[in-house]
């Protein structure tokens, strides 16, 4: 009893702590951090292992209600503003289905949800993730970087510190904020670094799976000091794990890497919540994200959008989200949620984030548009990056 009481006195301060800290993440969110930042990681491995098998992803059957459809917008698009005409990337090819599986209704099919006159800015698919998991939907999010850019914003607690992007998409940033997604693993675990505002939060690994984003706000994807590398266009750098497509080609590991390559999770081979990104031949930027994924299907629906070098974000329902977002006249944007099974609110960025994250704006140079099934978007004249935020301290 006496030991209990000591070990209550010397962790309820911290858990108390953890599970009434700033932010919109769930108990059971909190309760894990807390567990592996308190040497309880293979514990809370252990956990999510033992949840896995008693409640393993649904085989066979449809997703209920379909595949999810996107209402267009009635409203016209309003002219261009701009003074240098901008054209967007071409639309890109419709995903395909899985050998053997009938094509649903709008499946693969790439819907427009933030547009301009000069574009689809944000366009997304809903693609199912094999031919075994076929009641489940996956989203994918192609993102055009002509007429978006793109920032990493930090987390309260993973990198922590003081940065000047903030660890919240605040008010001004919601007038522009097209995209959103989760980043990658804790960085303690990601075997990766941070690097942003000329310094590093954690030191960069060669090799290592990168987000590279550059000053102009276009992102590239490679593994560390060979396809990406540091220079002075560099605004930001993210890693985790290693490459995961490389030339257009799935890694040959994604089966069989285990820890060392894919991380101290419930396996690579297990069909969970996944995220990954990549770039395109044409440097169209794709993010994915969806329940009952591998780390080799995950791979396979990155190649299937056009990837050539793509990597593995995040992992688990608690961490794996996706939104994209419509303006409104006043109050805040609409935020909607990538895909149908996605269990952290589409809202979650709009306050502080504990874990960094990805956001993509629409460019302050581009003219007058229109979200798809929304309101017009007032058009904002000046340099291509988002409103310079204040620092968050």
């Amino acid at each position: 009893m006496v030991a209990l009481l000591v070990l209550g006195v010397v962790v309820a301060p911290s858990l108390v702590t953890a599970l009434t800290a700033p932010g919109a993440d769930s108990v059971a969110a909190r309760l894990a951090e807390w567990g592996r930042d308190h040497g309880l990681g293979s514990t809370v491995t252990w956990l999510e292992a033992r949840q896995y098998d008693l409640a393993p992803p649904p085989v066979g059957g449809v997703p209920a209600g379909g595949i999810p459809r996107v209402p267009v917008s009635a409203g016209p698009v309003s002219p261009a503003r701009s003074a240098v005409p901008v054209r967007g990337l071409p639309e890109p090819a419709s995903l395909p289905v899985h050998p053997g599986v009938s094509r649903l209704p709008e499946e693969g099919l790439w819907q427009p949800v933030v547009s301009t006159p000069a574009g689809d800015a944000v366009r997304v698919a809903y693609v199912r993730p094999d031919a075994t998991h076929t009641s489940v939907i996956v989203g994918v999010m192609w993102l055009d970087p002509t007429l978006v850019t793109g920032r990493l914003h930090p987390g309260t607690q993973d990198p922590g510190g003081s940065w000047s992007t903030p660890t919240s998409v605040t008010p001004t940033l919601q007038r522009t904020v097209a995209a959103v997604f989760s980043a990658g693993f804790r960085l303690a675990d990601s075997d990766g670094g941070w690097y942003a505002d000329g310094r590093e939060a954690r030191p960069l690994v060669p090799g290592a799976a990168s987000l590279v984003l550059r000053r102009d706000g276009t992102a590239d994807v490679g593994a560390w000091g060979t396809e990406v590398r540091m220079g002075p266009e560099v605004a930001s750098v993210r890693q985790n794990l290693v490459p995961l497509v490389d030339g257009g080609r799935v890694n040959p590991t994604c089966a069989t890497g285990g820890t060392a390559e894919w991380g101290s999770t419930v396996g690579q081979a297990a069909y969970i919540h996944r995220s990954g990104f990549g770039v395109t031949a044409q440097g169209a930027e794709v993010y994915v994200g969806g329940p009952s994924l591998s780390v080799c299907s995950l791979g396979e629906i990155l190649r299937s959008a056009g990837v050539v070098r793509g990597m593995e974000l995040d992992i688990n329902p608690a961490w794996v989200s996706g939104a994209y977002f419509r303006p409104r006249p006043q109050g805040l944007p609409q935020a909607t949620k990538l895909f149908p099974d996605e269990e952290i609110g589409a809202e979650h960025y709009l306050q502080r984030s504990s874990r960094d994250f990805f956001a993509w704006y629409l460019r302050s140079d581009q003219p007058t548009g229109t979200a798809a099934g929304g309101p017009p978007q007032a058009g904002r004249g000046g340099s291509s990056a988002p409103p310079t935020p204040k620092p968050d301290r």
